[in-house]
């Protein structure tokens, strides 16, 4: 099989996986508003959880949203000419992602160690291990940049051999 077929099709299915951590993060949410305005009892764990299950979900699914298309792009010279000409602008968007990935993993790395080996707690009043937060940074920008090198190997192909641009 094709590694970069396989490479997307993980993606998209860690992509699907984590995009129900939303339905997760708003049923703490309506949990916290209900104990909180109708009960006058707001929990201590509420809001650190949201903030874990939100940032998990929005790390998890960028490889997802960049296969499928969803980041923010400027399309002012993008998709506007020739097959060649968008591969080239492709190899040069997917060239900055990739060197921006690079480094937030490099960087998520030593995060994740540093958190593991000196037992870092968050400001929190349940002092949660900073770990696990940090490994989930690492594997996702991880996963980001495996789909942008995916990406530029593609838009690379499409360079050298561009697919004929079909007229409607």
């Amino acid at each position: 099989m094709n590694p970069l077929r396989i490479i997307e099709t993980f993606n998209l299915i860690t992509g699907k996986v984590f995009s129900f951590f939303v339905f997760l993060g708003m049923a703490i949410v309506v949990y916290e508003v209900i104990a909180r305005y109708v009960f006058n009892a707001p929990s201590v764990w509420a809001p650190g959880y949201t903030q874990r299950v939100f940032a998990g979900y929005f790390i998890l699914i960028g490889a997802y949203t960049l296969i499928k298309g969803g980041h923010v792009r400027v399309d002012i010279l993008l998709d506007t000419r020739s097959p060649r000409w968008n591969a080239f602008t492709n190899i040069l968007n997917y060239l900055a992602l990739v060197i921006w990935t690079l480094a937030l993993s490099y960087e998520a790395w030593f995060y994740f160690i540093d958190a593991w080996e000196f037992n870092e707690l968050d400001d929190s009043a349940l002092r949660h291990p900073m770990w696990p937060v940090n490994l989930t940074l690492f594997i996702g920008t991880s996963l980001i940049l495996v789909q942008g090198i995916s990406g530029l190997i593609a838009s690379g192909i499409e360079f050298i051999k561009p697919k004929q641009q079909i007229k409607g």
